[in-house]
């Protein structure tokens, strides 16, 4: 799977969860760049995300992200 397929897969995931597109998806996102992105909506995601794509994220894996680029690159990894 492209990264610009995953990306869009993960877009659509977290304008569900926060109910909002008021951010531009790009690799340098963070969540704190996000109206309400919080660690509630964090574990909502992550959820969503492992449901949507059929992976399982390990603790360690998700502590080491620092942007979304990051996430789509890891998500990438388990494809």
């Amino acid at each position: 799977m492209e990264r610009i397929e995953i990306a869009n897969r993960v877009e659509k995931i977290v304008i569900n969860v926060l109910k909002h597109q008021k951010f531009e998806m790009r690799n340098e996102l963070r969540a704190s760049d996000v109206e309400g992105w919080d660690s509630l909506t964090n574990m909502m995601i992550v959820n969503d995300i492992e449901n949507d794509f059929g992976v399982n994220f390990k603790l360690k894996e998700l502590n080491r992200l620092t942007n979304m680029g990051s996430l789509i690159e890891l998500i990438h990894s388990k494809l």
